[in-house]
């Protein structure tokens, strides 16, 4: 790949994975997008997300490229597996053939699935932000680098930390935007509840010619008998159901 061609798409990924405060964010379909930047600048056959919450698989993406393959790769690391050995230590997994970690009896049910899917050799970095491990990111290559090639591999798994990084910050700011968000939505509520709760109190006690706090006793004590929300009964105050 040339190398501003690169240099481009490497931007155009850490953007899209910065673009994550949204409505209808789904974090499939952003990991799944992520992993095509992985594809593509990574010069992979496929590439693929496992997230964990509590030592458990929480979600699988996986690439456009090679999906089917790339899926069964991730779903095969039950037991076993780059996904797993990254994620438990929250260290990169360097590239390793997987002929050579079968005969080492390595993720056996892993690298069995890989050798018939003509995978040659995988690696894997953690999927973490700050000292919170999400998961972790999933590289197949169709080749192990050359000793000449070392350099360019050191660099790959680098740029695959990189873009597992971008990743998890994406997700974590999502998941605070959207706690603001409920945070915010449960305030107006509260506050939209309070100001009709006041405007009835306020009529109530017109109408009756009476204290405003005697008006709220009044309110709250018919609440308590009809087992009903304070706010319904302002409201039906307000629209001149109740009286």
């Amino acid at each position: 790949m040339h190398q501003s061609t690169r240099e481009i798409r490497l931007a155009q990924a850490l953007v899209e994975s910065a673009d994550t405060l949204t409505d209808g964010f789904e974090a499939v379909r952003y990991l799944q997008r992520v992993a095509d930047h992985c594809v593509r600048l990574l010069a992979a056959q496929a590439a693929g997300f496992l997230l964990f919450e509590e030592g458990r698989t929480v979600l699988l993406a996986a690439s456009g490229a090679h999906r089917e393959v790339a899926t069964e790769l991730l779903q095969a690391q039950r037991d076993g597996g780059p996904c797993l050995d990254s994620y438990g230590s929250g260290r990169p997994v360097p590239p390793v053939s997987i002929r050579a970690a079968r005969e080492a009896a390595r993720w056996p049910e892993f690298t069995e699935r890989a050798l018939v899917h003509g995978i040659a050799a995988t690696y894997a970095v953690p999927l973490r932000r700050r000292q919170q491990l999400l998961g972790a990111l999933n590289v197949f290559v169709p080749e192990l680098p050359t000793e000449d090639d070392e350099d360019a591999d050191g660099a790959a798994l680098r740029l695959a930390q990189l873009i597992a990084d971008c990743a998890a910050l994406g997700l974590q700011n999502n998941t605070t935007y959207v706690q603001c968000r409920t945070h915010a939505g449960q305030l107006q509520q509260a506050l939209s509840s309070r100001v009709r709760i006041e405007q009835a109190k306020g009529m109530l006690a017109e109408r009756w010619n009476t204290a405003a706090d005697h008006a709220f006793v009044a309110m709250r004590q018919y609440a308590r008998r009809h087992r009903l929300p304070l706010d319904r009964v302002a409201t039906a105050v307000i629209g001149r159901v109740a009286d």
